[in-house]
């Protein structure tokens, strides 16, 4: 079957409906309310939270409220959950129904031996019958209203693939929608994707599909589905510093040429990120998390490198804000 002209679609998922079809993927240490809040401005569908411990949640953790804090701008988000024990993923799913998330998603796919090491994540996947337990606990405890969704690797090593196996056992226990980064534990992030993971894993399930891996510019994301017959895009790492991508793409996939933003827009952009940080986490840790934050948006432009090299040790509003003028003087 053709796939249509336009394939910036809106999507249903259980109870839930979407807008359209690009996603910021949850991502630790980037994906919190301030970013996301910026990657709506700039055209993101649906945004995911930084994983969030079932564990942590569940025993009333402090941090988990920063992790779970929700954008102006969000009308709709996902929480990303992380864990091994599924009472305990059912109670820290019921937990979230207050705050009212569009999804709930199942963390089956970080590589981190830190969180390996607890069974969860990438663990998950060599147990699909465990996975299968845990969607049915997570449900069970939130029922109809809020999709279960779960996020995969294509298996643990490349001796071990076994998405379709780990996907099937997801949507039989009630699963909304798998997401496929079609990586393996072993590669963590390097080397990559196989896209055709992603082709045969929407050929075969009864549920939307989206496609994670290797999508770092706009024709990326059209490429993805017009290869894959995925349902939705989920970028990562093509999103950080660069939260355009989200308008960019959608341009592309409704047959649009996109526009490349100015140096003085990123600039911008950045400052407005480094404002929303500062009102949900205070200036001291905002600060300390823009670092990072900063590298990503100046990369690749003129004088980076050395603007990068003063972010690094910059520890206020006024510092950033100076640096910020340097940058908006240069662009």
């Amino acid at each position: 079957m053709d796939l249509p002209a336009n394939l910036h679609t809106p999507l249903k998922l259980g109870s839930a409906e979407l807008g359209g079809n690009l996603f910021l993927a949850p991502v630790a240490g980037y994906s919190d309310a301030a970013f996301r809040s910026v990657c709506i401005d700039e055209g993101a569908d649906l945004c995911f939270t930084e994983m969030v411990s079932s564990e942590a949640l569940t025993r009333g953790h402090p941090k988990t409220q920063s992790l779970l804090a929700r954008a102006e701008n969000e009308a709709k988000y996902a929480i990303q959950l992380f864990g091994a024990k599924p009472a305990v993923l059912a109670r820290a799913a019921e937990m979230l129904v207050p705050f009212d998330p569009t999804i709930i998603d199942l963390n089956c796919g970080c590589p981190v031996p830190k969180i390996i090491k607890s069974g969860a994540g990438s663990a998950l996947i060599r147990d699909p019958g465990l996975i299968a337990e845990i969607v049915r606990a997570m449900v069970s405890a939130v029922g109809p209203a809020i999709p279960v969704t779960v996020k995969i690797r294509s298996g643990w090593d490349e001796g071990s693939i076994n998405y379709l196996e780990t996907a099937r056992a997801a949507v039989e226990a009630g699963a909304a929608a798998v997401t496929l980064h079609a990586r393996t534990r072993a590669q963590g992030y390097t080397g990559k994707a196989d896209w055709s993971h992603i082709a045969a894993l929407a050929s075969v399930l009864p549920v939307p599909v989206f496609g994670s891996g290797d999508v770092f510019k706009p024709a990326d994301a059209r490429r993805m589905i017009e290869s894959t017959r995925c349902a939705g895009v989920m970028i990562a790492r093509g999103a950080m510093g660069n939260p355009f991508i989200f308008a960019s793409s959608a341009a592309v996939l409704e047959g649009r040429e996109p526009s490349e933003p100015p140096a003085r827009r990123r600039a911008e952009l950045a400052r407005t990120h480094l404002v929303l940080s500062a009102r949900f986490l205070g200036e001291r840790t905002a600060c300390l998390e823009f670092r990072k934050q900063f590298c990503s948006y100046t990369k690749g432009t003129e004088a980076g490198a050395a603007l990068r090299a003063e972010a690094v040790r910059a520890s206020s509003l006024a510092e950033f804000s100076a640096l910020l003028d340097r940058w908006l003087e240069l662009a």
